[in-house]
């Protein structure tokens, strides 16, 4: 999915790649759902275990960020090893249900989304643990709710925890602040500034907007959009398929019909549809392209290529006290039902939200999902502008699940629906309705 340089998250974010295979694995189960026995539901214990252990992670993340925190907790625990056992995201997530019911399975494994493992009985409730450690009254109810389910893993949102996150990521606007300077540009602070600004960069000859669709990532520009007018409460009830929601809203019917109009206008590139986002970061980092609608993951890249030269912030509202949203997701890791060390693993996870882990995963490219107020950022990088727009969004309780995971499918459905639309090739109208069919197929 990416390399060390090139950063296109391996987790959830990575829409194009990770979503759909992961749910549609049961059937590589022999008797999925029956074949293991319900996982043990009696007390939990907080204590990390004395002697020599060894905890099994199996993950496809590769920013660094686990290892690190691996590492960080190793030091605090020297009788304790993390065998890291990291698998390419494709493989990973064709093969996850097949490593949970093995007799070796990881006493950890990274989610991509919840897919079939909940109703496979592949993972364990982490309520126990919740319960134990205090997370949810550490952790905005934003963060852990992205991966709550009830048992049959269908409604999303509520129910068990079923993982717990070991960061997050902020989708955002990442802009040239050089060429932003030539054009007479700051940062916007309403989304008609915003759209203004698009219109100058046009007007001047630059790019206004660099965008790689090859991985169906037009999704970020259409849902940032459709977050900021519908607001977070209701685009987050479509993501987790509360009956009845729709993405034929205000804000779902805007964001389409702005991404196609902006693409009429040329205000994209026009071989967004051959490009992957790595490409189109690089192509924004060598000055072609005066916005850029990415993760947090690439801020430390485009920092690095881009010295004191980018600045990032969650797209603005209506007005400029508008409340903020952003699309994130999480690093999340579940306890499989197997196991071997399940009380060691949770020390873990909670080891991941403490103020020693937060420096290491905001240094590795992700928000922490607790004391993100501790984080040290170089004044005037790219890296402090994220961690004031991640603040600004959970100020206001903004973030939004992304799209991608709100069904099985919906990934491949927003890149071939997204293609044709900046295309020309379908309509504003076409577009909701593709998103809205899956949907409901999905959530029926």
């Amino acid at each position: 999915m990416r390399r060390a340089a090139r950063r296109c998250v391996t987790f959830a974010v990575c829409v194009a790649a990770a979503a759909t295979p992961l749910s549609a694995c049961s059937a590589l189960v022999p008797g999925a759902g029956s074949q293991l026995a319900p996982a043990p539901s009696g007390p939990v214990s907080t204590a990390v275990p004395a002697g020599s252990v060894t905890l099994t992670v199996s993950s496809s993340e590769n920013s660094g960020t686990t290892r690190a925190l691996a590492a960080a907790f190793e030091k605090l625990h020297p009788n304790v090893t993390i065998d890291y056992r990291y698998t390419a995201a494709g493989d990973y997530n064709t093969s996850l249900n097949l490593t949970l019911s093995s007799a070796d399975a990881p006493d950890l494994a990274l989610l991509n989304m919840i897919g079939t493992t909940v109703r496979a009985n592949l993972v364990r409730d982490l309520d126990p643990y919740v319960a134990a450690y205090g997370w949810d009254r550490a952790c905005p109810s934003t963060e852990l709710d992205q991966w709550r389910a009830s048992n049959d893993g269908r409604q999303l949102g509520s129910g068990h925890l079923w993982a717990a996150p070991a960061g997050f990521s902020l989708v955002g606007v990442y802009y040239d602040k050089a060429l932003a300077a030539k054009l007479g540009i700051t940062a916007p602070t309403t989304f008609a500034d915003f759209q203004a600004d698009l219109a100058k960069a046009k007007a001047a000859g630059a790019v206004p907007i660099q965008l790689g669709n090859l991985q169906g990532h037009a999704s970020f520009v259409f849902q940032s959009i459709a977050d900021s007018v519908d607001g977070a409460a209701r685009s987050t009830a479509w993501a987790y398929g509360v009956p009845h929601a729709t993405i034929a809203s205000p804000g779902g019917t805007k964001g389409a019909e702005d991404l196609a109009d902006w693409a009429k206008q040329g205000f994209l590139p026009a071989g967004a549809n051959g490009t992957d986002l790595p490409g189109s970061v690089a192509a924004f980092a060598k000055g072609q392209g005066l916005f850029l609608f990415d993760g947090s993951w690439d801020g430390a890249l485009i920092d690095k290529a881009m010295p004191s030269k980018a600045g990032f912030f969650a797209l603005p509202g209506a007005t400029a006290s508008a409340p903020v949203t952003g699309i994130g997701t999480s690093v999340a890791y579940a306890i499989p039902t197997r196991a071997r060390h399940p009380d060691l693993a949770a020390a873990f996870l909670n080891f991941m939200g403490s103020a020693r882990a937060a420096q290491i995963e905001f240094s590795t490219g992700f928000m922490p999902l607790a004391h993100a107020d501790a984080v040290i950022a170089p004044p005037g990088s790219v890296l402090a502008d994220i961690a004031t727009a991640w603040a600004k969004v959970n100020r206001g309780n903004g973030l939004v699940p992304f799209f991608n995971n709100t069904t099985a499918t919906m990934a491949d459905t927003l890149t071939s629906a997204g293609q044709e639309l900046i295309g020309g090739r379908s309509s504003a109208a076409q577009y909701v309705a593709a998103l809205q069919a899956d949907w409901q197929k999905g959530h029926r």
